[in-house]
């Protein structure tokens, strides 16, 4: 019997577009959960190419993997930071109120 391969799946390798990269970082934001957000900031941007990011946003490029891994806890100014080398922007608007069951 022939064995089966299986690599790890990388969200960063079907980010292609800015718009795909927005929504994406978008469904993160919508879950509501800090770790989700940091994660799916660093599959966008591994995407892009964490060297460049490093270089924009004046961090370490080991540390932004730390970071930006569902291990991390960055820094709200390096979100920021990494947000804004991205090219991506944070929206405010009112959420959607969950109805009580």
């Amino acid at each position: 019997m022939k064995k089966k391969t299986t690599r790890v799946w990388d969200a960063a390798e079907y980010l292609k577009t800015e718009d795909d990269m927005a929504a994406y970082l978008e469904a993160a934001l919508e879950e509501n959960d800090p770790t989700l957000v940091s994660a799916a900031l660093g599959d966008i941007a591994k995407a892009k190419g964490m060297t460049e990011i490093a270089k924009k946003t004046g961090l370490g490029r080991e540390s932004l993997y730390k970071a930006l891994s569902l291990e991390g806890n960055p820094e709200f100014s390096t979100v920021m930071k990494v947000i804004s080398a991205l090219g991506l922007k944070l929206h405010a608007g009112k959420g959607k109120t969950k109805k009580a069951a």
